[in-house]
């Protein structure tokens, strides 16, 4: 995929376009994301025991991974994102695999 946990995001689609905010959470098997305060949905919950009673519960709902765009880190943009090679190893000594900006060619690295 190309967002990752804690990447900053653009929503491009949805009720939420136009919006920022940080991932959460990544489920890729589904191709989606959890976005931190965005697309908020209401989800009547069944009482379960004392400790969680029931209601109306405000949660956050995934978004298709499509309807994000990650926000440079360097540029401030909301940019494609490709993936090359750099020189150096990783621990198992094969070249190491980033993330860059399509826009202002910055190596996007993981915090």
């Amino acid at each position: 995929m190309h967002v990752k946990t804690g990447d900053e995001v653009l929503i491009i689609a949805g009720k939420n376009k136009g919006q920022r905010g940080k991932i959460k959470r990544v489920i890729p098997n589904m191709s989606r994301v959890v976005v931190e305060g965005k697309n908020i949905v209401k989800r009547h919950m069944k009482a379960r025991g004392p400790g969680k009673p029931g209601g109306i519960v405000e949660m956050e709902a995934p978004l298709h991974s499509s309807n994000v765009m990650l926000i440079c880190p360097s540029c401030g943009h909301a940019t494609r994102t490709g993936h090359r090679f750099l020189e150096e190893k990783d621990h198992k000594g094969r070249p190491r695999k980033v993330r860059f900006c399509k826009a202002c060619d910055a190596v996007i690295e993981k915090k």
